[in-house]
């Protein structure tokens, strides 16, 4: 079975970006080693992503080639007009039962790109089993949450923690 990985990084006070959905600030935070955080080595153990609308339209904006071409990607909307890109892949309705149906498949592990409502809906149904967090130094004014609507409580457990040089900690979490 797959599991579903929530890996993100975050400012110190729980934000994933600006309220425009920007994040510039990321780049803020200084990298003298030039270290990728494990990306490299994450990025080639899944096969899958799944983000929200707003944050695929973010990263749209960005002028960029989709990066996540050569893995199956979903995004998740309550509209009902997007259509389907060679990339790309729009649930507009069943959410929680297709990505069940997801982890089921055979394969490497399912990136949770994000953002606060995806992250919020999958854990609530409890189909995250992993959170693997950046804590970047650095207190956001204002910005949008790593969840937006959670409607109960998700009990965690510690099973790893890194820090780095510059500040920025690795948290691992099992849901």
């Amino acid at each position: 079975m797959k599991k579903i990985k929530l890996y993100i990084a975050i400012s110190l006070n729980g934000k994933v970006a600006k309220m425009d959905g920007g994040v510039e600030w990321l780049e803020t935070v200084p990298n003298p080693e030039g270290t990728d955080y494990g990306y490299a080595s994450f990025y080639d153990s899944i096969d899958t992503t799944i983000q929200g609308s707003k944050t695929y339209n973010q990263i749209l904006s960005w002028d960029i080639e989709f990066p996540y071409k050569g893995k199956t990607n979903y995004v998740l909307t309550t509209q009902s007009t997007y259509v389907d890109t060679e990339d790309v892949t729009f649930l507009s309705e069943n959410h929680v039962e297709v990505i069940k149906e997801l982890k089921k498949g055979k394969g490497k592990d399912i990136w949770l790109i994000g953002g606060g409502k995806a992250n919020s809906m999958l854990l609530d149904a409890g189909l995250v089993d992993e959170i693997i967090v950046f804590v970047m130094p650095i207190i956001l004014e204002n910005g949008i949450d790593v969840t937006a609507t959670l409607m109960k409580d998700v009990p965690l457990k510690l099973s790893s923690t890194k820090s780095y040089k510059n500040g920025v900690v690795e948290m691992i979490y099992t849901c």
